[in-house]
């Protein structure tokens, strides 16, 4: 598959997930323990896989933005 490809089904949901962690963190007291458990302990582990994922399939971007190579300066 194409990374390309893959970031358009990473992408989405890697925000859902985010989306997930920011309401169940809001209103876990307002959901059974069960629900919260599943929901948000168990949806951080995946958004953490996701999010690696995500950055492996960017580290091109990531490589050439943030760590780039400056030519030393002429003596």
């Amino acid at each position: 598959m194409k990374r390309n490809t893959m970031l358009k089904i990473v992408n989405p949901i890697l925000g859902i997930l985010i989306i997930n962690q920011i309401l169940t963190g809001i209103f876990g007291d307002s959901i059974p323990r069960e629900v919260f458990e599943i929901l948000h302990e168990d949806g951080g582990f995946v958004l953490a896989i996701v999010a690696a994922l995500h950055l492996i399939l960017n580290w091109n971007w990531v490589k050439a933005t943030y760590f780039k190579r400056t030519p030393a300066a002429k003596a």
